[in-house]
């Protein structure tokens, strides 16, 4: 085998430039076939399709991963269990969620039957079932234990998780209209990225954005807004890229104030940076109509 050795997957990923990421993955084919290890060309075989996934590209997607199912053996449980995240999330993105159940379940299996070396992907089948299972109780249940894992882990990458899982677990309350509980969760994740990241501004961000957004939930306006403003200066004093999400909680929480016209500029710029996500007006059409009719 040779000794050449490919860099960390995870750190090549900006999963808001899935093309590029690809391109750089791709990049890396000649030098994983160099090094001789099967493993790693499989597993950056799977983080092609991953990127290709994210671009809606499913076939494509699906087309390398047949590639890899045939080269899989026993020898390779962690690019196995890449293999199974991997398709999952294709038939999750496609809409198909029972199929990426079972999939992510044989993931999750598979990890605890590998131990400690894989935690981090037996976590992330956890997370992805507390994504597609298919009630809001069975995502919960999902996002807790993956959440007890990643606590329990010896792997520091493992423990790595908790952030996001602690995110997960704040919307499932939120959206159970739990707002007191989502409140305690959000506010234990904006302590966990200021602890664990806080080289990660814009992690802490969101985190902080999570906890204004259930006080407005709350009926907590003042508070709320508040805590919009501090993220607006933030935004301006650090030259962080603009953020619609914080203007267009900046306008629900001075509308709900009853102060429409300060809102109504907040809402423009809302609905002039949100355009750029096109999940939101392909998702939540009636959200991007509001804020373009407020914004006027």
């Amino acid at each position: 085998m040779s000794e050449i050795s490919l860099p960390n997957l995870s750190d090549l990923w900006d999963y808001n430039d899935p093309a590029g990421t690809a391109v750089r993955f791709r990049e890396l084919l000649p030098q994983a076939v160099q090094s001789g290890d099967a493993g790693d060309h499989l597993e950056l075989l799977t983080q092609i399709a991953r990127a290709e996934g994210l671009q809606g590209h499913f076939a494509e997607a699906h087309t390398i991963l047949d590639e890899v199912k045939t080269k899989l053996t026993p020898a390779f449980p962690i690019a196995q269990m890449r293999y199974l995240l991997e398709r999952g999330r294709v038939h999750n993105s496609a809409g198909e969620a029972a199929t990426a159940v079972t999939l992510f379940q044989q993931a999750y299996d598979l990890g605890r039957q590998t131990g400690v070396v894989a935690d981090f992907f037996t976590i992330d089948a956890a997370h992805m079932l507390g994504i597609a299972a298919a009630s809001p109780e069975e995502q919960l249940q999902w996002n807790l234990l993956a959440l007890e894992q990643a606590r329990r882990s010896p792997d520091q990458r493992a423990k790595g998780w908790q952030g996001s899982l602690l995110n997960n677990i704040g919307w499932t309350y939120f959206d159970a209209g739990d707002y007191d509980k989502a409140l305690v969760i959000f506010e234990e994740a904006v302590i966990w990225r200021r602890t664990h990241q806080p080289d990660n501004a814009a992690s802490i961000r969101i985190a902080n954005w999570s906890v204004a957004r259930v006080l407005r939930a709350l009926g907590r306006l003042d508070e709320a807004l508040a805590r919009q403003q501090a993220l607006l200066h933030e935004i301006e004093t650090t030259g962080a890229a603009s953020d619609g999400f914080v203007y267009e909680e900046l306008g629900e929480c001075l509308l709900a104030l009853e102060q429409a016209e300060a809102a109504r500029p907040y809402f423009a710029q809302a609905y002039t940076y949100l355009s750029q996500q096109a999940w939101l007006v392909k998702s939540e059409p009636a959200r991007w109509e509001r804020l373009q009719r407020l914004g006027n």
